[in-house]
């Protein structure tokens, strides 16, 4: 039986009606289904379990990434299926796995797509689909979060990234990579991915992909700040792997800690001094 959750909040209140719209999509096409509706942080977790263990086969999320996220954390461990119906602010998970961007698509590609094992990840025990990272995405999210109770989309992000570039400086950084010495630098930048893409379209790791095994890991260097204006283009043109301060490479886990401990874990901000990260291969199901 097909479950769908839907995050109303999502896209400052607009998530519901993609929520309805899909629910008389449904409807319309003899679908039986049950349409559940969050009602804070976490209650689309505890929907996703109740409804896996009811028998479920496919739930849809509906909402963001955050809410794509809380229905993963539900369905770990199950034979239950995630099928993504895009209706939040960045709606990044989906650019990576090449997904339809507008719901009403979304839903058709679900229905006709078989669901397929695919990588999530995990920091410090808790579960990641898409990106984790610390340092400038952290101050741009900090920024974004105060400009979407004005505008959508990409916008928010977009004021975040000019708002961080004039007032964000490198932070010493401390990491390791599947177990090996540990490597202290001055890092702008630092993003463990099993996703390639994070605030609303910005391509952090060009390469990565949710079902090869492994993290891209990239951390970008201290840059000068004659060049700060000309890597942000490159940056928003996917092309941060060219940069001569970006170190890139691959692993099944990675371990750092940074001052301040504020780390971005799919969009959202999480106090931790350090950080354990590495990849469950295959550990959940998604129609892509």
């Amino acid at each position: 039986m097909l479950y769908a959750v839907c995050n109303p909040a999502a896209a400052s209140g607009h998530a519901r009606k993609t929520g309805e719209m899909i629910h008389a999509m449904l409807n319309e096409r003899g679908i039986i289904h049950r349409m559940l509706w969050t009602e804070g942080p976490g209650h689309a977790t505890d929907l996703s379990r109740q409804a896996a263990l009811d028998g479920a086969e496919t739930i849809l999320s509906i909402g963001g990434d955050g809410t794509a996220l809380e229905v993963a954390k539900g369905l770990l461990g199950t034979n239950c299926a995630l099928g993504v119906i895009p209706a939040g602010t960045g709606n990044d998970f989906i650019k990576t796995l090449a997904l339809p961007r507008e719901p009403a698509a979304a839903l058709d590609f679900i229905l006709s797509h078989p669901a397929r094992p695919t990588d999530i990840g995990e920091i410090n025990g808790q579960i990641f689909l898409n990106e984790i990272g610390t340092g400038f995405d952290v101050s741009v999210l900090d920024h974004a979060a105060k400009a979407k109770k004005y505008v959508r989309g990409i916008l928010p992000y977009f004021y975040g990234v000019v708002r961080t570039l004039f007032r964000f400086h490198s932070i010493p950084l401390t990491y390791s990579a599947d177990g090996g010495e540990p490597v202290a630098t001055d890092a702008f930048v630092v993003g463990a991915a099993n996703g390639g893409v994070i605030g609303g379209g910005i391509v952090i790791a060009p390469e990565a992909k949710a079902d090869d095994g492994l993290l891209d890991v990239v951390i970008v260097g201290k840059i000068q700040g004659r060049r700060l204006l000309n890597r942000l283009i490159g940056l928003m043109k996917g092309n941060i792997l060219t940069f001569p301060e970006t170190t890139h490479f691959r692993a099944a886990s990675v371990s750092f800690s940074v001052p301040g401990g504020r780390i971005n874990v799919d969009g959202e901000i999480v106090e931790m001094k350090t950080v354990q990260a590495r990849i469950l291969p295959g550990a959940l199901l998604i129609h892509r």
